[in-house]
């Protein structure tokens, strides 16, 4: 490995459902992170491992920085802002199709407060007009001064590539943290649990799923060589799980048919999924349950 090999972690934040998931599984180049058009949909930091010939970046893809309703959303927001401070670079990311918003303000309040270079990152500009880039540029630099500012369509693909150009730049001379085939830091069951996640995001409406948390029981190869992966979906309210059940059970065996085509994917093997739908009142405020799932930080 050459002397001047450069490495650093680098933490997106943001507004809910500005793209960060989305930025991150393009720079990566497959899905590490779960998707969805649902707000709030990250819920512990996710690293995406992203390894050149002379550089590795680490990028952090934190929960939406929002005002809480439960104890689930404050350990959110604990996550993502406790990462402000453990970080080489933070990258400041915008939905340019909603513009400035309070939130955002309170964002760069907290930034005010970090030695960090921050980088603003305007994405979904592919949803907006180009004259309204320049005004978007010049309210955001009156607010704070940005190491750089950079428009992106994640989705898209349009200066992605600039982007990690433009960040590499910044890195500090550093070891190559991860082996150059490692994606995620993130173990093989959390990953699963998220892209079933994922599913039930995509696939239900209103608050089923916000109250949903999944947990892997069991993976193991069954007598055929196929692995078997044995999985509960947990949520609040007995209504909710007639939802995911669905009509003779045709919402969870789409739920569970869509998962499994992902699961393969990211295993590369053939993938038995057997699902189950348990009721645990009121989850989200119950400190032994978030911890039980594994939302763990110092403070929560």
């Amino acid at each position: 490995m050459e002397t001047n090999y450069k490495s650093g972690f680098l933490s997106i934040i943001g507004r809910p459902n500005v793209g960060k998931s989305t930025f991150m599984n393009k720079v990566i180049g497959q899905k590490i992170a779960i998707m969805s058009d649902k707000a709030q949909t990250t819920r512990n930091k996710i690293q995406g491992v992203y390894t050149t010939d002379d550089a590795q970046m680490i990028f952090i893809d934190t929960p939406g920085i929002h005002k809480p309703k439960h104890r689930l959303g404050d350990f959110m927001v604990q996550i993502a802002e406790d990462t402000l401070n453990e970080v080489d670079s933070i990258l400041f990311m915008i939905n340019a199709d909603e513009g400035y918003g309070r939130g955002d303000q309170y964002i760069i309040d907290l930034l005010q407060k970090v030695n960090s270079p921050v980088f603003l990152i305007i994405n979904k500009i592919d949803l907006i007009h180009p004259d309204k880039l320049l005004p978007l540029i010049e309210k955001y630099k009156s607010l704070y001064d940005f190491e750089e500012i950079i428009p992106i369509s994640a989705l898209e693909g349009n200066n992605v590539d600039h982007l990690v150009d433009v960040l590499k730049k910044h890195l500090p001379e550093g070891p190559q943290y991860y082996p150059e085939d490692q994606v995620t830091d993130h173990p093989e069951r959390f990953v699963i649990s998220e892209l079933i996640r994922e599913k039930v995001l995509h696939l239900t409406k209103e608050e089923v799923p916000h109250s949903i948390a999944v947990v892997i029981e069991n993976i193991e190869k069954n007598e055929n060589e196929k692995l078997l992966i044995q999985a509960t979906i947990v949520t609040e309210r007995s209504s909710q799980k007639g939802i995911l059940i669905g009509k003779q059970g045709s919402m969870l065996k789409n739920i569970g048919k869509q998962a499994r085509r992902d699961i393969e994917a990211l295993l590369g093997s053939k993938v038995y999924l057997e699902l189950w739908i348990k009721v645990k009142k009121d989850w989200r405020n119950r400190q032994n349950q978030l911890h039980e799932f594994g939302f763990r930080s110092d403070e929560y």
